[in-house]
């Protein structure tokens, strides 16, 4: 409960015509933003997960990797990358926090093994938080194109062929992201009306879009541009609906909006 994680990845990826394989690093009764939460961990479960799949000659087109809650965590999933991504789109979502702050459980330790795993990324999407943290550097709330690019420059130095930041604010009433690729030295940005209200699990929609739509064969920016389009009309829908839920957005009602898109 809480459309967030796989609860969001797998129906928004399902829907773009993609076959996904999940690997659940645990399993909570409700993301932890609720008063209360169960939390079973599953970490030794994914390395046998990984050699089955490896003993029967599996092999996969992307591998997007979401919220890791440990150290441990980030080592088995480096191990899965050599396995299984030298034919793969390696998507790394690095989760770890947002408004300045990391989510509980993590510190400044976690956030540098984060960034030892983005250096197996072909793209990368943090949030400016998140951004701050791999780099090392005390949060700040960028706004200027001069600085934004700078940032994405340096996150590409860590390994990364591409990098993105999200909820970027340009202006007043807009809200989208900014990607840099640093195989052509290239820029690219796309934003979209924002709502007057924040949700949970927006940044797990907008990278679960993003994937869908790389993995249907979009270059980086036409994906972007599906991803923060369909992430506005997510919010949007949400915001006109009187009975949603606080926990997250109303994705499931923008779906057909995705499907006719990738039409």
């Amino acid at each position: 409960m809480g459309k967030c994680s796989l609860t969001v990845a797998l129906p928004i990826i399902s829907a773009m015509g993609t076959e996904a394989c999940v690997i659940p690093t645990a399993v909570l009764s409700n993301h932890t933003a609720f008063d209360s939460f169960t939390f079973c961990d599953l970490t030794e479960e994914i390395p046998p997960i990984a050699e089955t799949w490896k003993n029967q000659g599996e092999d996969f087109s992307c591998i997007y990797t979401g919220y890791l809650g440990s150290e441990r965590q980030l080592s088995i999933v480096s191990d899965f990358i050599d396995s299984f991504g030298n034919n793969a789109l390696v998507f790394i979502d690095p989760v770890m926090g947002d408004f300045g702050k990391l989510y509980s459980g993590f510190d400044e330790g976690f956030a540098k093994k984060m960034a030892e795993l983005c250096k197996k990324a072909d793209v990368i999407v943090p949030n400016m938080t998140e951004a701050c943290y791999l780099l090392g550097e005390p949060f700040r709330d960028v706004t200027g194109e001069d600085e934004t690019k700078d940032i994405l420059r340096r996150l590409c130095l860590l390994g990364a062929k591409k990098a993105v930041l999200t909820g970027i604010v340009p202006c007043e009433g807009m809200m989208g992201a900014v990607m840099y690729n640093s195989e052509r030295d290239e820029f690219f940005s796309h934003f979209a009306k924002r709502t007057n209200k924040t949700f949970h699990g927006t940044g797990d929609v907008f990278a679960s879009a993003c994937v869908g739509g790389l993995c249907r064969g979009m270059t980086l920016e036409e994906s972007l541009t599906l991803a923060v389009d369909f992430t506005a009309e997510c919010a949007r829908i949400t915001l006109e609906d009187p009975d949603a839920r606080w926990y997250g957005v109303n994705f499931e009602s923008a779906i057909p909006w995705l499907c006719e898109k990738m039409k």
